[in-house]
């Protein structure tokens, strides 16, 4: 086919026409790559449909195969650190140090014992501290979890700040008035004792409970020179050194600190003490020999 370009009118030179071949543009377009005709792709929805439904399918199949092994795994898991024996605390394997004749052991186990035949990572370490330091008489607990199944208790138990002796009883008591326990006959060797008319009435008193405060912060070394103590008021705290040698008049429990110090280096120095025999420090600032 020729195809004429040009105003209308004009002359026209039929051999400088561009000739254009249809026929032969139409197969140049559609043959493939070996110069043989094809038809134009013809694409089937429905079976992409499907095939993408095939996909989909076997994806949700392997996620939901993952998600129910990494469950089964996470459940596995689960079981062997908080159900199986491998981590149960057995009471056999709780042992039990720092007990002395006012806080036994059997009391120690017998806070420990409650978290037996739990895993070992269920058992709080804090709460059994907590619960052992709630017994008069236990100043810390340290609990040590040895793994896969036994613990360790370590405790620090006081001596009594005091006995409270009540006629033929003596009360051990710690320095927050707590009693440990009672017994009629004692070693009280370098244990303070106070006589009282009533226990229970005395722990409830201020006087007494100012008295076990001076008594618990004195060191062992005076503790154990103490033949009487004397609670007539919260203000009048004295102590009886070696059955007479020095008294000691405390007054409160304020200013403790000061008043110790002042009374060690009174008795210590014989140039101070000289014959004196009574060391009044209720007002630790000026303190008065007698």
């Amino acid at each position: 086919m020729t195809v004429a370009k040009g105003k209308a009118g004009a002359f026209v030179d039929a051999r400088a026409l561009r000739s254009e071949d249809y026929v032969a543009e139409t197969l140049h377009q559609t043959s493939g790559p070996i110069g043989v005709a094809t038809r134009p792709k013809v694409v089937d929805f429905t079976a992409r449909a499907r095939e993408r439904r095939k996909a989909n399918a076997r994806v949700i199949v392997i996620r939901s195969a993952a998600a129910a092994l990494a469950a089964a795994l996470l459940g596995a898991l689960i079981w062997l650190l908080l159900f199986s024996p491998v981590f149960r605390l057995e009471s056999s394997a709780i042992s039990v140090s720092g007990a002395n004749e006012w806080v036994s052991a059997s009391t120690i186990h017998g806070i420990a014992d409650k978290q037996a035949g739990k895993s070992l990572f269920l058992v709080s370490s804090d709460e059994v501290s907590k619960q052992l330091k709630a017994i008069p008489g236990v100043s810390e607990a340290k609990i040590s979890k040895h793994f896969p199944k036994s613990l360790s208790v370590d405790i620090k138990a006081q001596k009594p700040a005091a006995m409270l002796k009540s006629g033929d009883t003596l009360t051990a008591v710690d320095a927050q008035a707590r009693v440990l326990n009672s017994v009629q006959d004692a070693n009280v060797n370098g244990i303070p004792v106070i006589e009282v008319k009533n226990v229970q009435e005395s722990l409830d008193s201020r006087s007494v409970k100012g008295a076990l405060t001076i008594l618990a912060a004195l060191p062992e070394s005076m503790r154990k020179q103490i033949t009487k103590v004397t609670v007539e008021t919260q203000d009048s705290v004295t102590t009886t050194l070696n059955d007479g040698e020095h008294v000691i008049v405390w007054g409160d429990s304020s200013q403790l600190k000061l008043k110790m110090a002042e009374v060690d280096k009174i008795l210590n120095d014989p140039n101070v003490i000289g014959d004196y025999r009574q060391v009044d420090v209720s007002a630790p600032s000026r303190p008065i020999l007698k």
